[in-house]
């Protein structure tokens, strides 16, 4: 067969369904590798070494054999292609680093400003007092229920519009008023968020805990912060973690402000090479920060497990 014939096999669609077939039937064999190794594993004791019968090795090398044609499909398409544009990807990676400070910048100051504002909404809403409860609890329905991109709009345009105030000359520091919209916008969207998750810990916590720091002579703010609120974290940390990672892809939104963010540096750079490069690209950079975020989560999560 010549290269010609091969090129057009590889460029056919069924070609494609076969190579997605490949990648199926790796799958099945990894799944039934492992119920038999787990069926097998049952007769030994917990923790013993065992070793894989012949049947599981025969179905890891069959798993093996069956993902040769998609290895095939990404090496010759595609990661030909990136090492034939070697030049063009570095730049890529460059352009988008830069957009990736703005990025982490939105974030991190979310995140610092978004947590302790949090707290307030949700003891606001607690309150014993009705007028407070009555002005958190539509502050967290307003926030919860409108899109965060018409927030962000809303905090941009709304001083001029309303009070006639020019944000264009408005700076802090390196940062313009676009971005500091954003942070504001941000940080008042998943405070609403953060609340719910912190007023349901906190009313979580057994009537106990509060009786049994007064009979031991705890003030209520020696209670609260001492007690209850160290439980709390503990409590609610997997749900903040789930907005977390949520706030690290929502960051992208901040595009409606003209911010020169990873995925707004994406979309140009993909106009430009008329490629999806750009946008690959850009999903690594997201996905990393977020697997640097889980490891980080679940090592504090772990740290908190006292009873483990």
């Amino acid at each position: 067969m010549s290269p010609t014939d091969i090129s057009t096999i590889e460029n056919s669609s069924l070609y494609y369904v076969l190579t997605v077939c490949s990648v199926v039937l790796a799958v099945g064999f990894l799944i039934v590798s492992e119920v038999i190794m787990n069926n097998h594993k049952k007769h030994y004791p917990v923790g013993a070494k065992v070793k894989k019968p012949p049947l599981v090795v025969l179905f890891l090398t069959l798993a093996g054999i069956s993902i040769i044609p998609f290895a095939v499909l990404v090496i010759r398409k595609y990661l030909g292609s990136i090492s034939g544009n070697y030049t063009t990807l570095m730049g890529t990676v460059r352009l988008l680093a830069q957009g990736f400070l703005y990025t982490f910048g939105i974030f991190f100051f979310t995140i610092i400003f978004s947590l302790p504002l949090g707290l307030i909404v949700a003891a606001g809403k607690m309150s014993k007092i009705k007028t407070i409860s009555v002005i958190f609890k539509v502050y967290v329905s307003v926030l919860r229920g409108t899109p965060l991109m018409l927030q962000l709009l809303l905090v941009y345009f709304g001083p001029y519009y309303l009070f006639g105030i020019s944000t264009g000359n408005i700076e802090i520091g390196p940062f313009n008023y676009r971005f500091i919209a954003s942070i504001i916008g941000f940080s008042l969207n998943y405070a609403a968020y953060f609340a719910e998750i912190f007023r349901g810990g906190i009313q979580s916590m057994p009537k106990g805990q509060y009786e049994a720091a007064q009979v031991l002579g705890f003030s209520k703010m020696q209670t609260y912060f001492k007690i209850i609120l160290p439980q709390v974290v503990k409590r609610v940390l997997p749900s903040v973690g789930n907005e977390i990672i949520t706030l690290v892809k929502d960051t992208s939104l901040a595009q409606v402000l003209a911010v020169t963010e990873m995925f707004t540096q994406a979309s140009a750079l993909a106009s430009a090479q008329v490629s999806v490069m750009p946008f690959i690209v850009a999903g690594l950079f997201y996905y990393l920060m977020n697997v640097i975020i889980e490891s980080v989560l679940g090592v504090i999560e772990k740290s908190m497990s006292y009873y483990s």
